[in-house]
């Protein structure tokens, strides 16, 4: 089984009739999934989504797939295959697009469909889209890729059948194996088996919930659920919130609202636009007369509607997190309010979520979530069904993806029990590059490609450098020292000022300090020194030894030594 080296170096030219594969997102995260494959010169790209932040990174809107190792080559790209339309599987293609407008895009209905907002967004227009369907086969330059149907916590998802005279690779996107979906479309394991008996020579598989013991429960098994929250909330308003783009989540809780006799209004733009484009399309099935705008609830006892909203990550921004502190323009709790949070507990959200969680308790909401009843399932498979795919395709080399580390290597050692050979497991992270050579996957060295940070209209401006201050200042605070010094005597004439923002109260507390620096700069001066920025760093020295020996504390310093 390989492993990440830190050491590995670029790869070098690709072997004649050999693929490459190279990773740039997704591997080591959840999160801006990018894969790109080489054959004969052409690039073919698989998905292009955002990472989102975390508490380390403040200030940071999104974490994008590093372009750099493609810059170069982006007229060597012959499509951007998109296997379905979660953010972290397309949020970062407008970003790729500014690059090089004309890459044609292929995906499924829902998928561009979810796509067009995002171009509008960002003022892309005229990209070549091509909507395929599962059981379709298309020649991409020397691509010849067939998709396949998966089912997902979204609709129209597709797995990729990648062939070239280098081998066949099966890319399975993000995907379970409920049995019982709710618009009965199943992953395909007659397609995967049918592809397994012609030979996979490279597996990419969802990594996701590898460590997951068993089957990944049924989204329908949510329905009872729900409707025991509709019968025991049956006098009091009801607020779900969930994905805003789960549209089977978004069709139970329609179900059981028409069921329930309540209509049904959507709280946050992203919900009202996903379910618009899902109805639209005939992927969510909204009986008559069911529908309200938001604006009409003061039309309606509360027993009788139930508002489908965002928010259900704890984002600051979002619906939900408005609402629980009762700041939202059009809904305002009241106690009693039963919330039911129907989503999954994405890993460093937890805090937020609770935070939520307990500003809606604290308004005397009843709230159930996923700690205390069947409100949410994952959208991929677990372990049980990831040793199904591997039993039925039988493939060569298997290449984990989607995943942490931890991800990768649990699904790595599903893929030994079911007999693929250690050495045949590739395990790696973004940038290191897997070649497919004599249907043989071997690691052959490694892309620099780093975290590529959004901050407003900058892309890829803030670097690594820049959190670690803001995480200072946020964490320290700063103290800022002026002093003006005379250019003929070389004696301080003015300062030193001291200002503080996040250290303390009152500037008081450097009263002993000015002496002190005062005293340090007047010996630098007699020993010759008068170079602007050897002063600032005295006074750095100074202040940092005096911040650390008094308060314990190591905030930003920031010294100014200017001449008159």
């Amino acid at each position: 089984m390989s492993h990440p080296h830190p050491d590995l170096d670029a790869p070098g030219p690709l072997a004649p009739g050999a693929l490459r594969v190279i990773p740039l997102g997704g591997l080591g995260e959840v999160g801006r999934n990018m894969t790109v494959f080489e054959y004969d010169g052409k690039l073919l790209v698989v998905d292009c989504g955002v990472l989102f932040p975390d508490e380390n990174q403040p200030g940071v809107d999104l974490i994008l797939p590093d372009f750099q190792p493609i810059r170069d080559r982006l007229h060597d790209i012959v499509a951007v295959v998109l296997t379905h339309g979660h953010e972290d599987h397309i949020g970062g293609l407008p970003y790729l697009l500014r690059e090089r407008g004309d890459i044609p895009v292929i995906g499924s209905q829902l998928t561009l469909a979810l796509l067009e907002g995002k171009l509008k967004e960002h003022r892309h227009r005229n990209v070549p889209q091509q909507t395929v369907v599962e059981g379709e086969s298309l020649q991409i330059g020397p691509f010849a890729c067939e998709f396949i149907a998966v089912n997902h916590s979204i609709p129209d998802a597709l797995a990729v059948a990648i062939r070239t005279p280098a081998g066949l690779v099966l890319h399975t996107g993000d995907f379970k194996m409920d049995q019982l979906p709710l618009d009965n479309r199943i992953t395909d394991l007659r397609a995967f088996a049918r592809l397994g008996e012609e030979g996979v020579d490279l597996f990419c598989v969802d990594s996701t919930n590898s460590e997951v013991p068993g089957f990944t429960t049924h989204e329908r098994d949510i329905a009872p659920v729900l409707d025991r929250v509709f019968t025991n909330a049956k006098n009091q308003r009801i607020i779900v919130a969930c994905f805003a783009s789960h549209v089977h989540r978004v069709q139970q809780v329609m179900d059981a609202a028409v069921k329930h006799r309540r209509k049904v209004a959507y709280v946050g733009r992203s919900m009202v636009r996903n379910m618009g484009v899902a109805r639209d399309l005939g992927f969510l099935t909204v009986p008559g007369d069911t529908l309200i705008d938001m604006r009409e609830l003061d039309n309606y006892p509360p027993e009788q509607v139930v508002l489908v909203s965002t928010g259900s990550q704890g984002e600051p921004m979002s619906a939900l997190s408005r609402i629980a502190a009762n700041d939202h323009n059009v809904v305002q709790l009241q106690p009693g309010d039963t919330v039911v949070l129907a989503s999954s507990l994405i890993p460093g959200n937890e805090n937020s979520v609770y935070r939520v969680i307990n500003g809606l308790t604290r308004h005397g909401a009843n709230v159930i979530h996923k700690g205390n009843a069947l409100v949410h399932v994952s959208g991929h498979a677990s372990a049980g069904e990831l040793l199904y795919c591997y039993n039925i395709v039988k493939p060569r080399n298997v290449m984990p993806v989607h995943g942490e580390i931890r991800h990768l290597h649990a699904n790595a050692d599903l893929a030994v029990q079911t007999g693929v050979p250690r050495q045949n497991v590739v395990v790696v992270e973004d940038g290191v590059v897997v070649d497919l050579i004599d249907r043989k996957a071997v690691v052959s060295g490694k892309v620099d490609c780093g975290y590529v940070f959004v901050d407003g209209s900058t892309v890829g401006d803030i670097t690594e450098t820049s959190l670690k201050d803001r995480r200072i200042l946020g964490d320290e605070g700063f103290i800022s020292v002026i002093a003006v010094m005379d250019s003929v005597t070389g004696k301080l004439t003015a300062g030193p000022e001291i200002h503080a923002r996040g250290f303390a109260e009152d500037d008081t507390v450097f009263d002993d300090l000015k002496p002190k620096i005062e005293a340090e700069i007047a010996k630098a001066i007699g020993t010759g020194v008068d170079d602007m920025y050897q002063l600032q760093q005295v006074i750095r020295r100074v202040v940092g030894k005096w911040v650390s020996d008094t308060h314990r504390r190591r905030p930003m310093i920031i010294p100014v030594v200017v001449e008159s």
